[in-house]
């Protein structure tokens, strides 16, 4: 198929190299234009503008920083709905504003088009290991048409509804992580205190009940001093506000999701925006304690 893909990241840049080693023609742009070297060099064709690149692909994927990057991508004269040719299928893989994808849905259904909004979680290691989780919103048909593009980048791929379901799913995801990343700084905290190796506690820890993605893959990085970000603390804060707002619009209060979004905030006024997520380990003086 003829693939384009807008917003080569840390994800980006390794689900496009999976798109292309499944064999298919893959088109990017990207703002950074460094950030698109690697699957340049590995055969992908560069478009100067989401205008140009939508005029070239059957199936575009969209994975950007915010919701105002992903409106801007979308609509207006030079955007991808305005661009695309009729049939074209649209898949947003950024975590934005659930409201956001059904609209993008809604003009996409009136210009012949089709949408998917398609949240992913695993991180940089998922993407590379081809792993990710993907949350779906859309059509069922075209969901299920997709399958095997997902397939080549994704390993837990589940349609949740309609347009703006795989959004919401994405922050129950993020809700989740928001309380476990809390839970994991407080447990090395401990470990620290009690005059324990933090490394032989996650030995044990993390094959019991306590076990999660962030104490295995997270927790080491933390004790290691490796803040290299696998996902941007500057993006979860994104996310979490999104959380928030949706919440609140529905009088439902959230005092774990809140606390670590303050955290994380605090984190990013003292410049540690561009770090990974794991970096909330600094607000703690890990290495002192």
């Amino acid at each position: 198929m003829k693939i384009g893909f807008i917003g080569t990241g840390v994800m980006g840049n390794s689900i496009g190299r999976h798109l292309l080693e499944g064999g298919h023609e893959l088109s990017v742009f990207t703002r950074t234009a460094k950030k698109a070297e690697d699957l340049l060099e590995q055969g992908a064709s560069w478009k100067n503008n989401p205008k140009e690149l939508a005029e070239s692909a059957e199936v575009i994927f969209t994975m950007v920083g915010y919701p105002k990057d992903v409106q801007e991508i979308y609509f207006g004269e030079n955007g991808l709905l305005a661009n695309a040719a009729e049939g074209t299928v649209l898949i947003d893989l950024t975590t934005s504003q659930p409201k956001l994808a059904q609209e993008i849905a809604e003009a996409a259904r009136a210009k012949g088009l089709h949408a998917l909004d398609a949240p992913v979680s695993g991180g940089d290691i998922g993407a590379k290991n081809a792993v990710l989780s993907v949350m779906v919103g859309g059509e069922e048909d075209v969901f299920t048409r997709l399958l095997p593009l997902f397939r080549l980048f994704a390993g837990n791929i589940i349609l949740q509804g309609p347009a703006g379901s795989g959004q919401h799913t994405k922050m129950c995801n993020q809700i989740n992580i928001a309380n476990n990343m809390l839970g994991v700084c407080e447990s090395l905290i401990y470990a620290k205190k009690a005059g324990l190796d933090p490394e032989n506690v996650l030995r044990s820890i993390s094959a019991g009940a306590a076990g999660s993605w962030s104490l295995s893959n997270l927790a080491p990085k933390m004790i290691e001093g490796d803040f290299r970000p696998g996902f941007y603390i500057k993006h979860f804060i994104k996310d979490m506000k999104i959380a928030v707002e949706e919440s609140e619009r529905w009088g439902l209060d959230l005092p774990g999701l809140k606390l670590s979004l303050g955290i994380y905030e605090e984190l990013e006024r003292a410049g540690d925006g561009d770090l990974g997520t794991q970096a909330l380990i600094r607000h703690f003086d890990f290495a002192e304690k």
